[in-house]
């Protein structure tokens, strides 16, 4: 737990540094939002526990939505992501024992591809790399917030830095340091959700069959099963299961866990082989009370979490990010106090109701094919062959999954970020 009052201890330099924005947490979302911001003119100190590099170690891939793919073309970096990412123009879902199977494909949506599967590290050297020689970032990696002390026009931070203890303050605080957020919990924000009764292996395969560039979504009555599909015909799979199923099959044998996978798989990508460990995370839903109060901003886990089903989460953390740079940047425009509430609540209203809608759609999507109960199965089979039947349902599902519903910042669009970087310009050189 961070303390919330005034240090106790005496900092290790005299004069504290000054800052407009400070970041805490290193993973894409913080980075996403450095990235978003480094032209501004604002004075950004950028604070994570590990070194700088840290992220590039972190073996995990995730789902990119078209909505983050535009985002991060926005941000200049999708140049160098997209291609080390597996584009793919269909996403395949399919229910436990049932025939009926939904193709989803691009014309349903009216776009050219259906979305991205990206590893970590790609994602975090490109966001680096785009940061490299900012002059407007200052790194303070590894540091830790040791202390928080929210003033009415600034937060002192003391943090711990190679032992010793320095202090900083800002004007705005943003907290982008995981679901259990430390600078969350000490000033006292409550969240609202649960704990699944589920928990989640993921591992990287490499099939014997072409996985053919096809997103699979595969419903059991245990838990979703996804296959993302990677560069040189990899896969990531994250498998959905009880607790103690889940635990199971972290630790079989490697050999009972393909047979198990093939199984799943009825022999469609043949044999399986397996890259690396397997990991196991439980999962949960959470949102909280607040993602704003005056100088604390919140993004991405740190406001919210969801089940993995159709791959939202760091997507979300994404769409946080640029659209706190967006308001923020509004903000700085108009002469205005980056970390007053008034201008954080904007961000607020725009982020909170739109990710609650994807945390009940996941939610919904994890409970409705969980189970085995006879009258939900029977209503969602019958739903599946909807779908596939009705060319409406499949773009309202797409609109949701490929994050293209909902209020979109103009980064992710070249038009309208134009438009707003002229504008700011004239700001940059004035008086903050």
């Amino acid at each position: 737990m961070i303390p919330v009052s005034s240090p106790s201890v005496s900092p290790a330099a005299s004069l504290p540094a000054v800052f407009d924005l400070a970041i805490v947490g290193g993973g894409i979302v913080g980075l996403t939002l450095a990235c978003a911001l480094k032209d501004t003119g604002l004075k950004i100190a950028f604070i994570e526990a590990k070194p700088r590099e840290a992220g590039l170690q972190f073996r995990r891939a995730y789902a990119i939505t078209l909505m983050s793919g535009k985002i991060f073309a926005g941000l200049g970096v999708w140049d160098e992501i997209l291609p080390q990412v597996t584009t793919f123009q269909e996403i395949r879902l399919a229910e436990e024992h049932s025939p009926a199977v939904v193709n989803l494909q691009p014309q349903d949506l009216g776009t050219e591809e259906l979305g991205y599967v990206g590893e970590h590290h790609v994602i975090v050297q490109a966001l680096l790399n785009r940061l490299e020689g900012a002059e407007s970032i200052t790194w303070l990696c590894p540091a830790e917030v040791q202390q928080a002390d929210y003033q009415t026009d600034q937060v002192m931070l003391t943090l711990s830095i190679a032992g010793e203890l320095q202090t900083v303050q800002t004007r705005l605080l943003v907290a982008a340091d995981g679901s259990r957020s430390p600078l969350r919990e000490a000033a006292g924000i409550q969240t609202k959700g649960w704990q699944y009764w589920q928990s989640c292996i993921t591992a990287v395969i490499r099939p014997e069959k072409s996985h053919g560039n096809i997103a699979r979504e595969h419903f059991w009555a245990s838990g979703p099963f996804a296959t993302l599909p990677l560069p040189e015909n990899r896969c990531q799979i994250v498998l959905t299961a009880p607790h103690t199923e889940a635990k199971k099959w972290l630790e079989v044998d490697e050999s009972e866990f393909l047979a198990e996978l093939e199984r799943r798989y009825n022999g469609q990508l043949g044999k399986i082989e397996l890259l690396g460990d397997r990991l196991l995370f439980p999962v949960k839903l959470m949102q909280s009370d607040r993602y704003a109060q005056s100088r604390l901003a919140l993004v991405g886990d740190a406001a919210h979490c969801c089940h993995p089903v159709g791959g939202q989460g760091m997507n979300l953390g994404i769409r946080d990010a640029a659209a706190l740079a967006e308001v923020i940047k509004a903000a700085y425009r108009r002469g205005e106090d980056v970390g007053s509430l008034r201008v954080l609540r904007q961000y607020e209203r725009w982020r909170k109701l739109e990710n609650l809608m994807i945390l009940g759609f996941t939610d919904f999507l994890d409970r409705f094919f969980s189970n085995r109960i006879l009258p939900i199965v029977v209503v969602r089979r019958l739903g599946l062959r909807a779908m596939a039947a009705v060319r409406p349902m499949r773009f309202v599902a797409l609109k949701l999954m490929t994050g293209m519903s909902g209020k979109s910042p103009a980064v992710a669009y070249p038009s309208r970020l134009h438009q707003a970087e002229q504008e700011v310009k004239p700001m940059i050189s004035s008086p903050s």
